[in-house]
């Protein structure tokens, strides 16, 4: 299936070899592993810390840097991909716009540092996080849905050699 990655590097995110092409696939593993049947546009900002914190605090009223900023276009049900989006696929591109998604990868490299692991490891796992926030996964509390959505994150991660 051949869904629309746009991968865009700003701010002192500089380009890494290989990390764009690693990205689009975590993506695309991650649809595919949710059911994803229909060709999908997702569109990715890679940023620096002071980019997404700026990002942070318009969009969420929080004025901290994070690693992750996940913007869906629907609300999806965590692990039922509906069978008919038909009326939501876009008609000039025929494909079904998920959202947008802010990555770090500055914090991406200070994180990947502190759990003593690569950086093209904690950039796959933030993406995958991510894609699941698109398709209605969240984590608002410890609770059933927290479990729900690291159980998924850890099995499309092993899919693709990239456990903890």
């Amino acid at each position: 299936m051949q869904h629309r990655i746009s991968l865009r590097f700003e701010g002192s995110a500089v380009r890494r070899a290989g990390l764009g092409r690693h990205l689009r696939h975590c993506i695309t593993a991650a649809l595919d592993a949710e059911g994803v049947t229909v060709p999908c546009e997702i569109n990715v900002l890679l940023t620096d810390d002071a980019a997404i914190r700026a990002i942070n605090r318009r969009t969420r009223g929080v004025d901290r840097p994070t690693d992750v900023l996940s913007f869906p276009m629907f609300e999806f049900t965590p692990g039922a991909f509906p069978a008919d989006v038909s009326a939501d696929i876009d008609p000039e591109t025929g494909l079904l716009p998920l959202g947008d998604m802010v990555l770090s990868l500055e914090r991406a490299a200070a994180q990947a540092r502190e759990y003593g692991h690569s950086l093209r490891r904690e950039a796959g796992y933030l993406t995958i996080h991510s894609v699941l926030h698109l398709l209605g996964y969240d984590h608002l509390d410890e609770g059933p849905m927290k479990r729900q959505m690291r159980a998924r994150e850890e099995a499309i991660l092993a899919g693709l050699a990239l456990p903890r």
